[in-house]
């Protein structure tokens, strides 16, 4: 673990109880006099404390000092994903978290099924466990879109990932992607993007979605 997320994390003495305390103290095990790193995710700093008072189901911390320390990736990618299976999504999205994935939206597509409904809520702390663990300083955005063609009004230069002799090549230049779901894209989908704006992956194999996605943010990102 890199750091501990507290919202209140820069104030020069913090009470942590409840599951922060659990985890530092039943899982990784700090003791009295230690110190940690935390961050609150609002700004770019890491505040590090000194553990100066511990019991079974508390610990107070002052604040020694602190970093202003940015970690993220090297480049911006905004993921526009048809909507899956949240199960799906829920396994795959540490991974994308890692990578340096800046942005997730996902929209119902025309071959999205409607009943899958993304839980933002149990997918933020996903976010949150991850970043903890990888250091990056700020979490992931996710937001939702109601249809492609309101999505495309507000970001006109996304690259559709699709079947293409156009092939998306490594650190390609691409802020926006769009990745299908299950079945692919409509021909109606296909046509709201000019030839220049379909991409797709050197290979003669079938990707699934969650598969595809973590293709192309590796391709560009990594």
């Amino acid at each position: 673990m890199q750091y501990l997320h507290h919202k209140s994390a820069g104030e020069s003495s913090l009470r942590l109880s409840g599951d922060a305390h659990r985890y530092i103290f039943k899982v990784r095990r700090h003791k009295e006099g230690e110190k940690i790193a935390l961050r609150n995710l609002e700004d770019a700093y890491i505040y590090f404390y000194q553990i100066s008072y511990l019991n079974k189901k508390e610990a107070q911390l002052e604040l020694l000092n602190s970093e202003e320390l940015t970690v993220k990736a090297k480049k911006r990618l905004h993921i526009a994903w048809c909507v899956i299976d949240p199960k799906n999504i829920e396994k795959v999205l540490p991974t994308l978290n890692e990578m340096g994935v800046e942005q997730i939206t996902f929209i119902y597509c025309q071959r999205s099924q409607k009943s899958f409904k993304p839980d933002f809520k149990r997918l933020n702390k996903i976010l949150l466990n991850s970043s903890q663990q990888c250091g990056r300083s700020s979490l992931m955005k996710l937001e939702m879109n109601s249809s492609l063609k309101d999505f495309l009004l507000q970001y006109p230069e996304t690259v559709m990932l699709n079947f293409s002799e156009e092939q998306l090549k490594q650190n390609e230049s691409v802020e926006t992607m769009l990745i299908g779901c299950e079945g692919g894209f409509t021909k109606e989908e296909e046509a709201m993007f000019e030839p220049k704006n379909i991409m797709g992956l050197d290979t003669p194999l079938i990707l699934k979605s969650e598969s595809a996605v973590s293709a192309v943010a590796s391709k560009i990102l990594l």
